[in-house]
């Protein structure tokens, strides 16, 4: 740890703020992974033509823009001084290949490729975004903060293609990374951009001035939350991401810390099953799981709180415009003995259930633990399999049958703005095997309801659709919704400005030397 924490090139007088994040991180490519920590990195080094401000309202960012009367033509005008940390100029034609490279990975950005008709440059400022038919969610989706967002990279590192991981790490944005002081799964070193300039508009979420206050920020592994406050306690570390709720007392005591929730709308945690091997390719099956799981016991294990948790059995987040409550209350109810009915009427043959078992992050760690004990109530064989959070990021990826490292269920968690519309949700899809998140169901009702939505000219019409999804959705569990539940963040007294934001940002803050 203490090659960890020392200060390896910042000078007596710059300021470094050092960091505990909720993972490690490995993984450095933001488009090929859904990994929030990737994620987090991504906003440190690369920008994007939007933002999106606390009232979920799309904003300028890198780009403002105009919208032809049709609503079939999108013209984005990049602001003035934009670089890249190499020293060039961002243009348009970056951008363009950028956005191509997005919109192949990401499932909402696959939807609006499908939907254009052409994207080319005018000149080196302008983006020409041509519709083939209307799609009415583009400012959103360029704009979404999480959970795959539309990153601009020069166009020799977004030529990269979207199956494999880039090798460069160039960003736009307010923060360089520093390459040789980079550790994977041990420490992740940025360092102020002096060429990045911010707008003029107050910081709200991704949106508005990314004004950065410190000369580094230094992001340090420590998997073991109580080394993480004592950390915090010390002084050693000025920022704790994630706070463990058994030890809030002892952090609001101290005067020399602050503690609040900065993602105020929280997350959902939720399982995914995976859909091409058995027992989870039989629906029946699938739905025997969806009611042994219970909300209250998992969220009772991921909180301990119940002031940070609540039932909520929406795929779209409580108090979020389209939230429903589903007609059965059989979801995720924890009803053993109706789930073990389910299961012997479907003929289950004991085919074992592989669940991926992060031990390392605890917002993860403990729903394999009770989705088993679960899961064995109602009469599911269960294989446990430890590994840290960063290999479930990678092994969740694997399509090889579970006996071939590959895995029948796993538990992730979504901030509630990367769910809240059947767009952004990352698992309603029904592309298969080529272009489905992981689990990869094949639905095209899915698919026809995701392209209605995209096309609705009405909340009503949008609302309307987006419950028929959550009921077919549910039907044939596409993921089971697991509740939801918010997470304190800790930090020195000497740090103040930190933005809330429903994902972690650095700028805007300040920290007392």
């Amino acid at each position: 740890m203490a090659a960890a924490l020392a200060p390896v090139c910042a000078s007596a007088a710059s300021v470094e703020l050092r960091a505990v994040m909720h993972s490690a991180i490995r993984v450095l490519d933001p488009i090929i992974t859904t990994a929030h920590i990737t994620r987090d990195h991504g906003f440190m080094i690369y920008d994007t033509l939007l933002g999106m401000d606390e009232h979920y309202r799309p904003q300028p960012q890198m780009a403002s823009w105009q919208i032809s009367e049709d609503g079939l033509v999108y013209r984005f005008l990049l602001r003035d001084g934009l670089k890249w940390h190499d020293g060039q100029p961002v243009t348009a034609a970056d951008c363009i290949v950028s956005l191509r490279r997005w919109g192949a990975r990401d499932l909402g950005g696959q939807m609006l490729m499908a939907s254009v008709a052409d994207l080319e440059a005018d000149g080196d400022k302008v983006i020409v975004l041509k519709l083939k038919k209307p799609f009415t969610s583009v400012l959103e989706l360029l704009a979404k903060p999480s959970s795959v967002p539309a990153f601009m990279m020069p166009t020799r590192i977004a030529r990269t293609p979207a199956t494999e991981a880039i090798k460069e790490h160039i960003g736009s944005g307010p923060f360089r990374f520093v390459a040789d002081e980079f550790q994977p799964g041990v420490r992740a070193v940025y360092a102020k951009f002096a060429d990045y300039i911010p707008r003029g508009e107050p910081a709200s979420w991704t949106a508005g001035g990314k004004v950065v206050n410190v000369d580094r920020v230094v992001w340090v592994a420590m998997p073991d939350t109580q080394t993480a406050a004592n950390a915090l306690m010390a002084g050693e570390i000025d920022f704790l991401e994630q706070a463990p709720i058994d030890l809030l007392p002892v952090l609001r005591a101290s005067p020399d810390l602050k503690v609040d929730v900065l993602n105020k709308l929280g997350f959902q945690t939720m399982g995914r099953l995976n859909f091409l091997y058995p027992p989870f390719d039989k629906p029946e099956i699938r739905r025997a799981a969806l009611v042994a799981l219970s909300q209250r016991d998992t969220l009772a294990a991921v909180s301990g709180d119940a002031d940070y948790f609540s039932v909520c059995r929406s795929f779209y987040g409580c108090g979020t415009p389209l939230a429903s409550e589903p007609a059965s209350s059989e979801v995720a109810s924890g009803a053993a003995k109706a789930a073990r009915a389910m299961l012997e009427k479907a003929g289950y043959d004991g085919t074992p259930v592989v669940i991926l078992q992060p031990t390392d992050v605890p917002t993860v760690a403990a729903q394999p633990v009770v989705a088993a004990q679960s899961l064995r109530a109602a009469g599911f064989k269960v294989v446990l399999q430890p590994m840290d959070w960063q290999s479930v990021v990678t092994r969740r990826a694997n399509q090889s049958p579970p006996s071939g490292g590959g895995w029948n269920m796993f538990f992730t968690n979504w901030v509630i703005p990367e769910v809240w519309n059947p767009l952004v949700n990352p698992m309603i899809g029904g592309g298969g095997r080529e272009r489905g998140w992981f689990g990869w169901p094949t639905d095209p009702q899915v698919e026809a309801m995701r392209d209605a939505f995209a096309m609705a000219g009405s909340p009503e019409e949008r609302k309307a659709i987006a419950t028929r999804l959550q009921t077919h959705g549910l039907e044939s569990v596409i993921y089971i919704p697991l509740g939801e539940f918010r997470i304190p963040s800790a930090w020195s007294a000497s740090v103040k400005q930190v933005l809330p934001s429903p994902v972690p940002v650095f700028w805007n803050l300040t920290k007392g030397k």
